[in-house]
Order: structure tokens, then C-alpha cells, then sequence
């Protein structure tokens, strides 16, 4: 596994002053926003698309300092029912899988989207709760009549391309948890997967090592990011939270930069898990500590992060492989070792025998 970053944390720096500062950092893997919600800074996909001069710059740039693009990322609502939002959404996603297949980058990175509650909607609606009736009614319109048929016809276009995409499963879309990124990736599990954040999954009290289990080889990608939960604030008001993120007192959880939200074990935990079902790419930091400057946060999760990632093959287990007979010799050493012991122990109770 590799460390990396999501560069729309330096989305005010030029490209390649960013570049150098990750390569200074240490840092492996640069993830970049592409258009629609994280802007497109430093890729933007038509432009480098309508120049083959500015395309060769672009990649010469991340390729002479030893770097790899880990994901391309345009999270956006394609399926918004604001017909100019989810046409324009849709349009950066589908230059975003071009530039990928020439850059050779294999997932891009966006939201499930979330339609409204019907044809005649006009803002989207995210249902938590399938009462009153007509709100289970709505969510199964909204898979049936948007969300399949959408992502049925996505797919095509990424297989055709030759790249994945990666799903961040989200609140306020329809794949939030690892239930609902299931149910999308039985359109295509080929090519449809998942962009693993553990902070969404956080708040909303799920387990993300059983959610990593739950999803296996389904996980395309990796955000490293934390969340904290507020107990005190939990217990007055739950989880569900529309406060603005700048009122971190009162709200019942705020992002953070990993290790401040969760410690070390869960983190080892989480790696490890993730090892486990066969992903080894890169973990990509996303800073959204609202704590913290994005350069201390920064910092401090690469510091964080090189104590916990798995950066070396799985060495052999020389241990499962050890023939019978070591364990014979083993066992008949310890068997000596007690027998001795019992003839020690019998010969120190004896009575003495007296002296002529």
C-alpha cells in the first residue's frame, strides 16, 4: 500500500508547485479532482483532452517525479433532477473515464447520485425510512426508473473504456452503506465498485471493518479520513446532523484527520481487513478537519498513517509449511524436560539417610 493525497486540498497552488510539495512530503500517489463538486484545479478533462502537447506536459510532470495518479475524482449528481445539474455532472464523469483510459489510470471516483422523489421533482430526495408508505414507494421509483437504468448504461461506457468506477457511498445519495453499494454493484461488479471513506460510515454507527468485509474485492479505492463522534451531543439529539460544519460544538460528530477521530487499533484493524480481501493500492488522504490547518492536518496524518499502512508483500508463513516432525521433536523435548523435572522433584523428597 501506498500514501497518497487528494489534491483539492492545494487547489489554490499550480499544479506542479502541488506536485513537488507531495513528492517533498514523502508521499507516493496523488488523487485529482476532475470538475463537478471538487473542481478541476489542476485536471481539467477538456482541456487536457482537446491537446495532445498540454496531455504528454500533464503526464511527463506526475511521471518524472516517480508519482502515481490513484484516482481521478468528479463526485457529482448525475442522476439530479435538475436536468442542466445532472446533464453537466454527467458530461465531466464521461470526459473524466476518457482521460483516464489515456493517462492509464484505472478508477474514477463519484457519487451513486440521488434523484427526486418523482418525475415532476426538482430537488433530490434521500430517504432514510420506508414510513409513511409513500416514501418507500419513492425510493424503490428512484432505483427502478433512475438509478439502474442509469448506472446500467454508465457501466457500458467505463467497460467500453476500460476503466472502473468507484462509488464513495454517501449520505444524502442512494449508496450510503455497504448494503446499497451491493445492490448497485450487481449492475456491473466488474466495473462498478467502491471508493471506501470510513468517516460516512462513522457517523452513522457502522462498522467499517465489517463494511470491508461486507464489500471484499468490490473496494476500488481508499479514503483516509476520520470522523469524531460527540457523545454528549449524541445523546441529546442522535446522529442525523444538518448543522453547519463550522459549528463544531454542538454538532453530534465533525470530521477529522485520521488518528483524531479514531486511534491506531482501529486503523490497524481497518488496513489489515483490507489486506485481507485483496486490496493493497493506495490509502489517499482527504482533509476535512475543520481543526486544523489542510497543512498541519496534512502532516500529521502521513505521520499518522506510515505507523499503520502495510507497505511490503505479505512475506511466506514459513510457519504453516514446517514439516511433522518438528513438532515431534518439540513435543518429546518438552516430554524429557517434565520427566526430569518429576525425577528431581521425587529424588528431593526422599528422607535423608542417616551417617554411620
Amino acid at each position: 500500500m501506498k500514501i497518497g493525497v487528494f489534491s483539492v486540498l492545494f487547489g489554490q497552488k499550480p499544479f506542479e508547485e502541488t506536485l513537488d510539495y507531495i513528492v517533498d512530503l514523502g508521499l507516493g500517489a496523488v488523487e485529482l479532482g476532475t470538475g463537478a463538486y471538487p473542481g478541476n484545479a489542476h485536471a481539467n478533462p477538456a482541456a487536457l483532452l482537446a491537446s495532445d502537447r498540454r496531455l504528454k506536459a500533464f503526464k511527463e510532470a506526475i511521471d518524472r517525479r516517480n508519482l502515481v495518479i490513484s484516482a481521478l475524482s468528479c463526485h457529482g449528481n448525475p442522476l439530479h433532477p435538475h436536468a442542466a445539474t445532472a446533464k453537466a455532472h454527467h458530461k465531466v464523469f464521461e470526459q473524466t473515464v476518457e482521460l483516464a483510459a489515456k493517462l492509464g489510470v484505472e478508477t474514477v471516483i463519484t457519487f451513486s447520485g440521488c434523484p427526486g422523489a418523482d418525475a415532476k421533482a426538482v430537488t433530490p430526495s434521500w430517504f432514510v425510512s420506508p414510513w409513511p408508505p409513500e416514501f418507500a414507494k419513492a425510493l424503490e421509483w428512484q432505483w427502478s426508473e433512475r438509478v439502474l437504468p442509469y448506472w446500467k448504461q454508465t457501466a457500458a461506457i467505463c467497460r467500453k473504456a476500460g476503466v472502473r468506477v468507484g462509488i464513495e457511498m454517501h449520505p444524502n445519495f442512494v449508496v450510503y452503506n455497504a448494503e446499497t453499494m451491493n445492490r448497485l454493484r450487481a449492475v456491473s461488479p466488474a466495473v462498478i465498485g467502491c471508493n471506501f471513506d470510513p468517516s460516512h460510515l462513522f457517523w452513522q454507527g457502522a462498522d467499517p471493518v465489517a463494511a470491508i468485509r461486507a464489500i471484499g474485492d468490490g473496494i476500488f479505492h481508499v479514503h483516509a479520513k476520520d470522523c469524531k463522534l460527540d457523545a454528549a451531543n449524541i445523546a441529546v439529539n442522535g446522529v442525523l446532523d444538518a448543522k453547519p460544519y463550522t459549528r463544531e460544538l454542538e454538532r453530534s460528530w465533525i470530521f477529522r484527520t485520521v488518528g483524531y477521530g479514531n486511534g491506531a487499533p482501529v486503523w490497524k484493524a481497518m488496513v489489515s481487513t483490507l489486506r485481507l480481501v485483496g486490496y493493497d493500492h493506495v490509502l489517499s488522504i482527504e482533509h476535512e478537519d475543520s481543526l486544523m490547518s489542510g497543512t498541519e492536518g496534512l502532516k500529521k496524518a502521513i505521520a499518522f498513517l506510515k505507523d499503520v499502512v502495510i507497505s511490503e508483500p505479505a512475506g511466506e508463513a514459513y510457519w504453516a509449511s514446517m514439516k511433522p516432525f518438528h513438532g515431534i521433536i518439540f513435543g518429546s523435548m518438552l516430554t524429557n524436560i517434565r520427566d526430569s523435572a518429576e525425577a528431581r522433584a521425587r529424588r528431593s523428597s526422599r528422607p535423608l539417610t542417616p551417617s554411620a
